[in-house]
């Protein structure tokens, strides 16, 4: 059972949202936790950050709770869940959708190949790159954790306002919405599925993924590590299937892969948009580190065998595909898993449709835990409202910030395409990955001697930052849109909000009932709120 501290406990005040929050606490062997939290971690358990940014450090590693600690989020992820996070999360809906979207752009089968290469490469590159930063702040958030210790609370901020009302709802919306096509199709064969129901689906998905996320954090994974080994025999049957066709000397389409004319300089970065967002969510692990046992060992573990195992997948699937149908039938194909179904497996075709939901939706609910985990650490820091930091008093789930991200998921699936959401995302997404990059090259000089379990070669994030400029900057000078602009405008616009509510702390008065409601709808603390479990 659940209760809060009574208020005339004297280690205790009132919070101005209603609840009791500690003043001060006495670790076992003797010390102050800086924290607020009664733990037997010594000394060691914080650590200064010297940023500037007046917070914290956590410690690299941490236990889990112990008797009368603060509610937080537990470390229950070990290497297999690190693993399906990423590999879950990244086989979606984009390799099913984005290889004819590569030969457009490209125009060439070779050409097409290497980019599917290039952007596995790439994602491994700029996925080692993160381990370093995860394993030096092992707070969850990603980006926005890095950011606030390489720039300060200005950058993280911009971050975490783009992210949480575009980036995240709107891989959430794309993966729902391929999530409800197939879903669909499978029972409409002879006609294009109507549009309204493809999303009424989409959205029944969201709420089905928002309702196992909030009940609870090993139920969410749990459907993680099911869908991604699920996705992983789909996998297997189209290479298998493939490799059939291969046999039989089904070749022609990739003797000639490099015929046609070569792509211009920005027909290129477009067509890495398109092979990237399959490959999106390489990052994703870094959003939950707070939840990771041994993050210092998991977090690296896990993106050395994960991404590669995805780059192996999609380069034999496109193979796969290309000895099943021509590059111009991959092209005209709508959906180009079911046509390869269709070609190879007879009778079971059905099992491709199958296959491509079971995927799309593993992927959705990976999307969604990780972005949970951001609302949840920006808000704690100030930056967003306050009850998206709370998390539940008995499943310690982050339930406001998951429900959060839904609804303009939701929003966006109602009013949004999947291919005007992925343009957008792509070029919006690698600005701030390139941020990342920049902000470890910078830590490298400001914060030499901070401890770094794992590190990489310098020349890995300045690689990945190079092309993460290249990737922004050739779309805009090649085929100039005014999309682009709009991106541009709104992550500067953030500056808005900024100023007045978070560096000047400015809160209108009806925010603290407008929490309280909900924090007692929800059944929801915040993590610095003392509770006893009995």
């Amino acid at each position: 059972m659940y209760q809060h501290v009574q208020p005339n406990d004297t280690n205790h005040n009132i919070h101005a949202n209603g609840h009791n929050v500690p003043t001060k606490a006495t670790c076992n062997n003797g010390t102050m936790c800086a924290n607020g939290s009664v733990g037997t971690e010594g000394p060691e358990a914080t650590e200064t950050d010297t940023s500037g940014t007046g917070r914290l450090r956590k410690p690299l590693e941490r236990n889990g709770s112990t008797p009368n600690d603060t509610v937080h989020l537990e470390r229950r992820l070990g290497l297999f869940s690190g693993v399906a996070l990423i590999v879950g999360t990244m086989i979606g809906s984009g390799i099913f959708v984005s290889p004819s979207g590569l030969l457009v752009r490209t125009g060439s089968v070779g050409v097409s190949f290497i980019i599917w290469l290039a952007c596995g490469l790439l994602s491994l590159l700029g996925a080692l790159a993160y381990a370093e930063l995860g394993t030096m702040n092992t707070s969850s958030g990603a980006e926005w954790a890095y950011f606030m210790d390489a720039y300060g609370p200005a950058p993280a901020f911009l971050f975490s306002w783009v992210s949480t009302l575009v980036l995240k709802p709107s891989q959430m919306a794309i993966i729902c919405l391929s999530f409800a096509q197939y879903a669909v199709e499978a029972f409409m064969t002879e006609c294009d599925p109507p549009r309204g129901v493809v999303k009424m689906v989409a959205l029944v998905a969201i709420v089905m993924i928002l309702f196992v996320n909030c009940y609870s954090v090993n139920a969410g994974m749990a459907v993680q590590n099911v869908f991604t080994a699920a996705k992983l025999v789909a996998v297997l049957i189209v290479i298998c299937g493939g490799a059939w066709k291969l046999l039989q000397g089904n070749t022609d389409h990739l003797s000639n892969a490099f015929s046609g004319p070569l792509p211009n300089v920005g027909s290129i970065a477009t067509a890495f948009y398109t092979g990237l967002w399959a490959y999106d969510g390489w990052n994703n692990l870094n959003y939950v580190t707070e939840e990771i046992k041994n993050p210092s060992k998991n977090l690296p573990r896990s993106i050395i065998i994960g991404i590669p195992l995805v780059t192996l997948c999609y380069a034999l699937i496109n193979i796969s595909y290309l000895a099943a149908m021509s590059p111009q039938e991959m092209i005209e194909s709508d959906a180009v898993a079911v046509t390869f179904g269709n070609r190879i497996l007879g009778a079971l075709a059905w099992l491709m449709p199958l296959s491509v939901t079971i995927s799309t939706f593993g992927s959705a609910n990976g999307t969604l835990f990780a972005a949970g985990r951001l609302c949840f650490a920006a808000s704690r820091e100030g930056h967003l409202l306050d009850i998206l930091s709370y998390v539940h008093v008995r499943r310690l789930t982050p339930a406001p910030g998951l429900i959060f991200h839904s609804l303009i998921a939701s929003a966006m699936v109602l009013h949004g395409t999947i291919d005007s959401l992925i343009d957008f995302f792509s070029f919006t997404a690698w600005i701030f990955y390139g941020g990342a990059m920049l902000a470890l090259i910078v830590m490298r000089y400001t914060k030499p001697n901070y401890p770094r379990p794992y590190k990489v070669p310098i020349i890995i994030p300045v690689v990945v930052l190079v092309i993460s400029i290249y990737l922004v900057a050739a779309p805009i000078f090649e085929t100039p849109r005014i999309e682009y602009l709009y991106a541009l405008i709104f992550i500067f616009a953030g500056l808005i909000f900024y100023v007045p509510f978070v560096k000047l702390g400015m809160t209108p008065r009806f925010m603290n009932k407008v929490t309280l409601f909900f924090q007692l709808l929800l059944e929801v603390v915040p993590t610095s709120s003392m509770a006893m479990f009995e």
